[in-house]
Formats: C-alpha cells, structure tokens, sequence
C-alpha cells in the first residue's frame, strides 16, 4: 500500500514538471495557429455579413484550449478538478453559418494539438485546412448563386417569362399582392456577369429588380 502511494506521488510529481520555456512555446505556437485561421477567416470569408468578433473569437478559443490542455496534462487532480468543472458548462450562443462552425473547429484541434505539444501536428493541420479552403474559395469565385428579385404587375406575367427565357433559373418563391407579382429566382452568375440586369431594368414589363448574393439560407 505504501509502495502504491508512492508511486501514484511519483507520478503526479512528473505531471507537475513544466518548464517556463515549454509553457512560453506552447503558447506562441497556439496563438500563431490561432492567427493565422484568423487572417483565413477574414480575407477569404464567403458569407454574407463578416463579423471581426467571430474571428476574435477564434484565435481565443485556440489559446483557451492550449493552456487548458497544458493544465490537464501538467497536473493530475487539477485535470479531474477541471473536467468536473467543465461538464457543467453549458453554450446556448447558436452558429448558423456552417462554415463558422467548421473554423472554431479547426481553432479548437490547433489548441489540442498545442496544448498536447505536438507542434509539427499542428502546423501542418491547420496549413492543411487553410489551404484546402482558400483552394476552395478561388474554385466557388467561378460561378456564384444569386437571388433575382422582380417586381412587375400580374398582366405582363408573360413578357417576364419570355426575358427569362435566356436566363437559366430555379423559382423559390412567388407572391401576388394588389395585382404586383414579387418573384425570387436562383440564378447562378459567373465572373460578375451580370449584363442581364440591364436587360430586365430596360424593360417596360419590369418594375423593379434586385440581385442578392445567394449563399443557401432562404427565409
């Protein structure tokens, strides 16, 4: 029993030994993976309204995971304590942009792998998301979904339909109210071509119309 204790002393005591340098290094590294998801983020971010506190956000749950992570693995009861802490956490903030959930994922692996100190893992991962998506990005630049909106009155529906004609479209929504016919169509655009809204704004038969960038939420 007095030969178990002191091992279990043994080994606890091995957990507590962190250098100052190792601490220091770890934390760089995790704020270099945590920055660099940021600079992808914000220069390369494809959804409709970029917000900078979502980027903030990022690079602090990279660090945030680090040094929680250097904790679990530098001291024994305080990894238990902490676990224990950490279950009731709850987080009712809801993402809906799937590709934000993707970059705080990718903050949080580069924060694992930091705090693990497997600073080679985590280089060459979050270099490796990065690219895939900045890759991803200039192939998507090619050709863009939009909304096309249009206003006209319910009498000229067939002078719309044949200025559609040339127009490779998907209906999502149409509504009549007081004889005016709002419709909204997916039409996909390539290298900011968008010559046929002088042709619809040209025309008699056209109210109004209004071109948005489409990027897969409709409400």
């Amino acid at each position: 029993m007095i030969e178990e204790l002191r091992t279990l002393i043994g080994i606890i005591s091995q957990y507590e030994h962190l250098s100052f340098r190792t601490l220091i290094v770890t934390m760089m590294m995790a704020v270099c993976c945590g920055f660099c998801i940021y600079l992808v983020y914000r220069f390369f971010y494809r959804g409709v309204v970029y917000s900078e506190n979502f980027g903030v956000l990022i690079v602090m749950v990279t660090v945030t995971t680090a040094f929680i992570i250097i904790t679990i693995g530098a001291n024994l009861m305080l990894s238990l304590g902490m676990v224990g802490a950490l279950s009731i956490v709850r987080f009712r903030a809801a993402i809906k942009e799937p590709l934000d959930i993707g970059f705080l994922f990718l903050g949080i692996s580069a924060g694992l792998t930091t705090g693990a100190r497997l600073y080679l893992v985590a280089i060459i991962g979050t270099v490796t998301v990065c690219l895939i998506y900045i890759v991803m990005s200039f192939m998507r630049k090619e050709k863009r979904s939009f909304l096309l909106i249009l206003q006209y009155q319910a009498d000229k529906d067939m002078q719309v339909k044949e200025l559609l004609k040339s127009l490779p479209n998907k209906l999502k929504s149409k509504m009549i109210s007081d004889n005016m016919v709002e419709l909204t169509l997916e039409v996909k655009v390539k290298r900011e071509q968008t010559d046929f809204m002088d042709m619809l704004t040209s025309s008699k038969a056209v109210a109004s119309a209004t071109l948005v960038e489409y990027n897969g939420d409709y409400a």
